[in-house]
């Protein structure tokens, strides 16, 4: 919110280091500086305030004290580039990663570059809840606002990842009901938002407005956030490591003659591709035809000799290999509300601590004690790094590392001012769904494919692609990753650019 007339303070956000007295007279001497942070709860942005200086007219022996607060305000930079920043990744994986396989998601344990799309883009609504719900007027309010906005999320993850759309390439549209798929991106980022901020909103009467003094008191002045997401992990965990998981089976197709594949399982606690409960939760709740059937363990070694890349499958690969299986599944989800937790902390460190130094401290440290903590899980096989799992260590690693790009990010631009080179970024984040929509999802280029000449294969897009690219530059993954860089990303951050000059968003 850009108004430079604010009514009020909001809660919690005033520097209360100076000791003022009863006396009207020492009100009138006394001078305070605030950095405020300032949300707006329909538009959804927030701003920093700071230098915000009382003016002080005397008249006489009885002074008539004026008080304008007038705020020299402007947007958090760091939180729309970092938004941007994650969008940018998601398209570039996205489109290049069939390209490059090292940068698309890993194929089982380990992380890649398209590993850390979903924690960031929950560590950014974990923050933007801790703003947007600091203050909260009327609690019944609030939640119907969350419950409407987690329905129109659900409702766009099921129309663009449910099988309805076949965009970009395939100009058909419609999904079997028997096959579509109930769970994806903007589902699980519903579910996560719908949990971190019912706790935030219910507990808001127990929302401190000072810090108590001590090193952990951060965390002990949101405790309700920390043991909600304490509770998700041990449900998952608990889960994970001790629901027995049954042989299961599933159908493939060859020329349309139906084959009955079975996987031997009949054990707990394993975390490998075939017999894990998060993928035995999903079966059992969804049902295996509404699973996505395109998992990435169809890259690992014992699929195909193409590995880490796609290609055929080997002649002596496992059943499984054939099968389905949801990546943004049920008990990974309740997993991934951990992540919005972590988030919502550095938003409340954001809130609470005015100073950069004091912010970045608490940030650092958090986001390398994560670090620390997943890298010893990963590598002492205690608790690999597993996104289709969406394990503990990748919790961590995933969390640790979107909270030190944040913080890079915050010094950069709104420590050191250098804001200019990041502007692009900005202008995503500020329109990252409608970006997300018509970009990540394919819905632009499905549009502009739809005008062809004689043949569908010959669309502006694919033209394009092919000659102002790959012919150019005699290689298909180069062109592939140039395209995507120049014609996508550069594209929709000009595209975002004008539509923030005209003040045009769209939000949920």
């Amino acid at each position: 919110m850009e108004d430079a007339k604010t009514k009020s303070m909001e809660e919690g956000l005033v520097n209360t280091s100076h000791d003022y007295n009863s006396s009207h007279q020492q009100k009138v001497h006394n001078s305070f500086r605030e950095d405020a942070i300032i949300h707006d709860h329909d538009k959804d942005t927030a701003t920093l305030a700071s230098d915000d200086r009382p003016v002080v007219e005397q008249k006489g022996e009885e002074e008539a004290t004026v008080l304008q607060v007038k705020p020299k305000s402007k947007r958090i930079a760091t939180l729309d580039a970092f938004r941007g920043l994650t969008i940018v990744l998601m398209i570039l994986v996205d489109d290049a990663g069939g390209s490059y396989p090292r940068i698309d998601h890993s194929p089982w344990n380990g992380c890649t570059l398209a590993d850390f799309v979903m924690p960031f883009f929950l560590f950014i609504v974990g923050v933007a809840v801790a703003l947007a719900l600091k203050k909260i007027p009327k609690v019944n309010a609030a939640v119907k606002k969350i419950i409407l906005r987690t329905i129109k999320l659900l409702f766009w993850g099921i129309l663009l990842q449910g099988g309805y759309s076949h965009a970009p390439d395939n100009l058909s549209y419609g999904v079997d009901m028997k096959q579509i798929r109930w769970f994806g991106i903007l589902q699980r980022i519903a579910l996560v938002y719908f949990v971190v901020a019912l706790i935030e909103t219910f507990t808001t009467k127990r929302r401190p407005t000072v810090l108590d003094s001590g090193r952990f008191s951060i965390f002990t002045a949101y405790r309700w956030q920390w043991i909600g997401g304490f509770i998700a992990f041990l449900i998952y965990m608990i889960t994970t490591f001790s629901l027995y998981v049954p042989d299961w089976s599933f159908v493939i197709y060859h020329k349309d003659k139906p084959e009955r594949l079975t996987v031997k399982c009949g054990m707990r606690g394993h975390l490998g591709p075939a017999c894990n409960a998060v993928g035995y939760v999903d079966r059992q709740v969804w049902g295996i035809n509404h699973l996505y059937n395109q998992p990435v363990w169809r890259r690992l070694k014992a699929c195909t000799f193409s590995s880490p890349g796609e290609g055929p499958f080997r002649k002596d690969a496992p059943n499984w290999c054939r099968a389905p299986f949801e990546p943004e599944g049920l008990l990974s989800t309740i997993s991934a509300i951990l992540s919005g937790t972590i988030g919502i902390h550095y938003g409340h460190v954001l809130i609470h601590f005015k100073g950069h130094k004091e912010r970045l401290k608490q940030w650092v440290s958090m986001g390398f004690g994560l670090l620390i903590i997943a890298i010893i899980l990963h590598f002492t096989d205690a608790i690999p790094i597993n996104k289709q799992l969406y394990s503990f260590s990748y919790v961590c690693f995933t969390a640790g590392a979107a909270g030190i790009v944040f913080s890079g990010f915050y010094i950069l631009i709104d420590v050191w001012g250098l804001r200019t080179p990041f502007l692009f970024l900005e202008w995503i984040g500020m329109n990252a769904m409608l970006v997300f929509v018509l970009a990540a999802q394919g819905i632009f280029a499905a549009f502009i494919n739809g005008w062809y000449y004689e043949s569908s294969d010959n669309s502006l897009v694919n033209w394009i692609q092919e000659h102002v690219f790959i012919n150019v530059w005699h290689s298909e993954r180069l062109g592939t990753l140039l395209y995507v860089i120049f014609a996508e990303i550069l594209f929709w951050g000009i595209v975002s650019g004008i539509l923030h000059k005209f003040r045009i968003y769209w939000k949920l």
